[in-house]
């Protein structure tokens, strides 16, 4: 009678694997860490802004209020010319408020999460004419400056990701939270995903892979999956 054969373990196959998770689990916390750094940089930077450029503008505004103020009413030149210059100086004023709110969200440090979204989602729903619609738990949660910079980060990413490629024309935003857990939701109607394709493992996701990361972090999960009927859900879930 032949004797069964048994499968010889692998010679460090155990080692192995073990050394594939710490390197994971290394690497996670280099890309947290480098991420967190990239936002305090983001959020120092629209602070110089503010306070310097932002200021300057307001007191140049002023000033050409009081000169426009002395130009005599026949001198049509004059005060076209300053009307010029109020429309140049209006449109820099607003840049400048853009690429503030691009680089840091001062609504989410100071007014917290829900406030940020408030903004964030209706804003963006305009500017791009879908129709945007934002759920919130009734009471605010309370989240480390690092965990409200990711879940915003998330919706930024899911809102990018819609107007780039999901040609949708309604996006829902959920936020829940049960005290134990916060999740965020980023629901679309649009084209789906890509059949028989990973792409949280694409290297042209580049921005969702580190958002991925930057979950595991935070002992969290990032998942991108088809919606039903259709569309795309990307979900991010945070222990709190």
């Amino acid at each position: 009678m032949t004797e069964p054969v048994h499968p010889q373990p692998v010679p460090g196959a155990g080692a192995s694997r073990a050394g594939d998770a710490d390197r994971s689990a290394d690497l996670a916390e280099m890309l947290g860490y480098l991420a967190a750094c990239w936002d305090e940089e983001r959020r120092l930077l629209a602070r110089q802004l503010h306070d310097s450029l932002g200021s300057s503008m307001t007191a140049l505004t002023m000033h050409l209020a009081l000169l426009s103020q002395h130009i005599p009413a026949d001198n049509k030149a004059m005060r076209d010319r300053s009307a010029q210059m109020k429309s140049l100086l209006a449109n820099i004023i607003e840049t400048n408020r853009k690429m503030q709110l691009d680089l840091w969200n001062d609504k989410l440090e100071f007014l917290g999460l829900k406030a940020a979204l408030a903004e964030l989602v209706p804003t963006w729903g305009a500017a791009h004419g879908v129709k945007a619609e934002l759920s919130l738990p009734d009471e605010d949660g309370v989240y480390t400056r690092t965990q409200g910079v990711v879940l915003l980060r998330c919706v930024e990413e899911g809102l990018r990701n819609v107007a780039a490629h999901a040609r949708a024309s309604e996006v829902m935003v959920v936020l829940d939270d049960d005290g134990d857990q916060v999740m965020l939701t980023v629901r679309d109607n649009g084209a789906g995903l890509p059949q028989n394709e990973e792409v949280l493992e694409s290297n042209s996701c580049h921005g969702l892979r580190l958002l991925r990361e930057r979950a595991r972090f935070l002992g969290g999960t990032l998942e991108l999956k088809a919606g039903e009927p259709g569309g795309a859900i990307l979900r991010m879930t945070l222990p709190k």
